[in-house]
């Protein structure tokens, strides 16, 4: 049966798909036990036709959403063979996924009339705030991946409705914080559900041959606009590097490169010329470099364009095999996701600014600043376990000044409120502010960064992941780089130290640690 498509109704299905993406967040983030998930926001969501082709996502985290179409083309590969009530449950990095906390469900949609084959997939993702490993939270100075926690190949933790109890007590028995992984795992199973009575309810509504039509229909439309927006940029080759900070203590920083070729309405972005696979967990899977570049892209198109299947077909993206971006099977990849991510963002745009000057921002603060915390509360007389990032500046561009202490980029997550964090852990914030004097001066100035002080009422071990704490965020068009970030202990004594980009270790009750996070770049020559 043919359907004809009209534009009124095509943007009725848009935010229909979009809507059970968006319900599926909500029910996440209310049904969720962590702070991470439920104040942090470090979860997406989406939607997927029957051939595992992205249709809808909800406006989560541009991490995720890159790489989840990897996830779900895992699953297929494993799994021909589907039932009702089934749930796949994956965070191999090495399977589609990001980092090990980043687990993923992904679930069939039956429709009646589809037959015995889905009709539609539903996925999450959340970053856990602890899956085991060398140190709580999870996100170690690794050099392997078997250090940074329990590894979930595509397995099915619910079939046909009944749940794997054995893998479920598996995977957590091999947390510090047991309670709150099932209550999280719960709450995605539970996002699970309501998106797939949203697509049921589509189908009930416009019949299965018009949602399948529309759908289809919507990529092709996406697919469309990406184009034009390609072959509106100059064709030619577009070349550029940049840098992550010592990550090894050697004295050498990571090199990342590109090369962009646009002829016509297609984009080939090659990643030759990478530093090789690091002993070090900055190293990043193939689909952390889609999620960045796809996410580029996407932020080059001015029109309201659905983010789906549609938005990554003109683009192709080559990750040479034993490079920084597409390791050996084993090496750690932690903070690759997190770090290395913001790089390529800080790469991919470094190269299109030189077709689109007046487009293209200075790079902003270039680091997702992760701290992550853990031991025994005496307080509440359990383990804990915390995880959180911290926004910085955001780049300067043509049209004004860069955003203070946000988010940018690869993170999309909000801050944790400071009676979140004081009520659920063993320490206090005392101070949290803007950096002044931190951002990039030019004729419109980047953004500045954060100030975020801990004191710790309990001992704890503490691991920092940070950037751009050595080499600065660019300026653009003649305006100045924007302030490194900064990392200090001041002991319960009164002596300080800086403790630099990276570092793991057991601090004390009184210590206080002192994030300050990068800002943006300028953008065009400071006037006079």
């Amino acid at each position: 049966m043919s359907v004809n498509v009209d534009p009124v109704t095509l943007e009725i299905f848009r935010h229909l798909f979009a809507s059970a993406a968006e319900e599926m967040g909500v029910t996440l983030r209310r049904t969720a036990y962590s702070p991470n998930i439920k104040e942090r926001l470090d979860f997406s969501c989406a939607a997927f036709d029957g051939a595992g082709r992205l249709l809808a996502q909800a406006d989560h985290i541009p991490a995720h959403l890159g790489a989840m179409p990897g996830s779900v083309e895992a699953v297929l590969a494993r799994f021909d063979s589907w039932s009702d009530g089934d749930i796949v449950i994956l965070n191999d990095p090495y399977a589609g996924g990001n980092h090990l906390p980043d687990i993923t469900m992904v679930s069939p949609v039956f429709i009646v009339e589809a037959g015995s084959q889905p009709a539609f997939f539903v996925a999450s993702r959340a970053h856990h705030a602890d899956v085991g490993g060398m140190s709580p939270g999870s996100m170690p100075l690794s050099v392997e991946l078997i250090q940074e926690g329990i590894i979930i190949p595509p397995v099915k933790l619910y079939e046909a409705g009944r749940l794997n109890a054995p893998l479920l007590d598996m995977v957590c028995r091999n947390v510090r914080t047991p309670d709150e992984r099932r209550g999280d795992l719960n709450a995605q199973m539970a996002a699970h559900r309501i998106g797939a009575r949203r697509l049921q309810e589509i189908v009930s509504r416009y019949g299965f041959a018009q949602a399948q039509a529309y759908g289809a229909a919507l990529i092709a439309y996406a697919e469309r606009i990406t184009r034009q927006t390609i072959a509106a940029i100059p064709d030619g080759t577009y070349a550029f590097a940049d840098y992550l900070d010592d990550p090894n203590g050697t004295g050498a920083p990571v090199k990342i490169a590109v090369t962009i070729t646009v002829h016509g309405d297609g984009m080939t972005v090659d990643f030759a010329g990478t530093a090789p696979e690091m002993y070090g967990s900055l190293n990043a899977v193939p689909q952390i470099a889609h999620s960045a570049v796809r996410y580029c892209v996407r932020s080059l198109i001015e029109e309201d364009v659905p983010t789906n299947h549609g938005t990554f077909a003109p683009v192709k993206i080559i990750c040479p095999f034993g490079s920084v971006l597409n390791p050996h099977y084993g090496r750690a990849v932690a903070g690759g996701n997190v770090e290395t991510s913001q790089r390529i963002v800080d790469t991919v745009l470094g190269a299109l600014a030189q077709a689109l000057p007046d487009r293209v921002p200075a790079a902003s603060q270039g680091s997702m600043n992760n701290l992550t915390m853990g031991g025994d509360d005496p307080f509440r007389n359990k383990p804990y376990a915390y995880y959180e990032t911290m926004g910085g500046g955001m780049g300067a561009a043509a049209q004004g000044n860069g955003l203070s202490g946000v988010h940018v980029h690869m993170s999309n997550t909000l801050n944790t409120p400071i009676e979140a964090l004081e009520m659920a852990f063993p320490f206090r914030l005392t101070r949290y502010a803007l950096r002044k004097d931190s951002s990039g001066d030019g004729r419109h100035r980047g953004g500045e960064g954060l100030v975020r002080e801990v004191e710790f009422l309990a001992p704890a071990t503490v691991t920092m992941l940070s950037e751009r704490r050595r080499l600065a965020p660019y300026g653009a068009q003649g305006g100045q780089p924007g302030g490194i970030g900064r990392n200090t202990l001041r002991h319960a004594d009164g002596t300080t130290e800086d403790l630099g980009g990276k570092f793991s270790r057991r601090l004390d009750a009184g210590d206080v640690l002192t994030i300050e996070t990068p800002g943006g770049g300028g953008y065009g020559a400071p006037l006079t």
